[in-house]
């Protein structure tokens, strides 16, 4: 297991580049997602949680776009597709699709947190042509059992509180927990009740511990450690992989690359060099 000391001043690319992509609302193209960096270096997909949208990745590509290609991406009934209904099979077209037209490749390491994580588990297990590493945050819990009434619990919550006032509730707590350079941008993506009560009943019952440990794709299993819901699970998620590693990020919590956004993009930046040596390598 790593645990990551550095604090958030230890970032992979300062905050501001300019002449990036990465506040647009749709691709170039039009499409759900945003494509950052050379078209030539390593690639990074990332997928967001429940509610949320592409935005909540800003921090992390305004610190790797010069370096990596960066693609994020809007999952089905979230972001700029919150009138598409989400399925598991919708979520994973999209990521192909992304990667299909962003990278020259064809191939990335896959980032996902949350929801993110299990897509990113789906993509990789229906096409592990596409997937050069996985690294999954705040995901280490099968949505089954115990787990999957608080999950229905949720769901429910989101499909039966007034909209109007579920967004100014989660506005009003994002505000308050994080600085404004951190969240503006997925504030302005906006907050998906319908699809994430939708995404949330959909991985209800899913298993992803047997499909993980069959990949031979590198895995890092990151939480935070104060999330008591998906670190516990974390090591032995990563024991279960083949290939797989576990990082803790202290002070941090569910959602990870938001409480410490300098050192969530250390641990990405260092895992996909990793898993371009080991490419080099083989």
């Amino acid at each position: 297991m790593l645990a990551l000391m550095s604090g958030d001043d230890g970032r992979v690319m300062t905050d501001a580049v300019d002449g990036l992509a990465i506040t647009g609302a749709t691709g170039s193209d039009g499409e759900p997602w945003t494509v950052s960096g050379p078209p030539d270096a390593p690639a990074i997909v990332f997928i967001h949680g429940t509610r949320l949208n592409r935005r909540q990745w800003v921090p992390q590509v305004r610190r790797l776009a010069t370096r990596y290609r960066c693609i994020s991406i809007d999952l089905p009934g979230h972001g700029t597709r919150a009138a598409e209904t989400f399925t598991i099979e919708a979520a994973v077209t999209s990521v192909v699709a992304a990667i299909d037209a962003g990278v020259p490749s064809r191939r990335a390491v896959v980032v996902g947190l949350s929801l993110g994580g299990y897509v990113a588990i789906e993509v990789a297990a229906a096409h592990p042509d596409r997937v050069a590493g996985l690294m999954l945050a705040g995901c280490s819990t099968e949505p089954v059992g115990p787990a999957a009434v608080g999950i229905r619990m949720l769901a429910s919550i989101l499909e039966r509180t007034p909209p109007r006032f579920l967004d100014m509730t989660n506005r009003w707590y994002f505000q308050a927990r994080y600085r404004r350079a951190t969240i503006q941008p997925l504030l302005e993506g906006g907050f998906a009740i319908r699809g994430g009560a939708q995404a949330l009943r959909s991985l209800v019952g899913r298993q992803y511990l047997d499909r993980l440990s069959r990949l031979w794709t590198p895995v890092l299993v990151v939480n935070g450690a104060l999330d008591p819901m998906f670190g516990p699970g974390g090591e032995p998620w990563a024991a279960a992989c083949r290939r797989g590693r576990h990082a803790v990020l202290r002070r941090a919590m569910h959602l990870s690359n938001l409480d410490r956004p300098g050192p969530f993009a250390a641990l990405v930046a260092g895992f996909v060099d990793e898993t371009e040596r080991d490419r080099r390598a083989a």
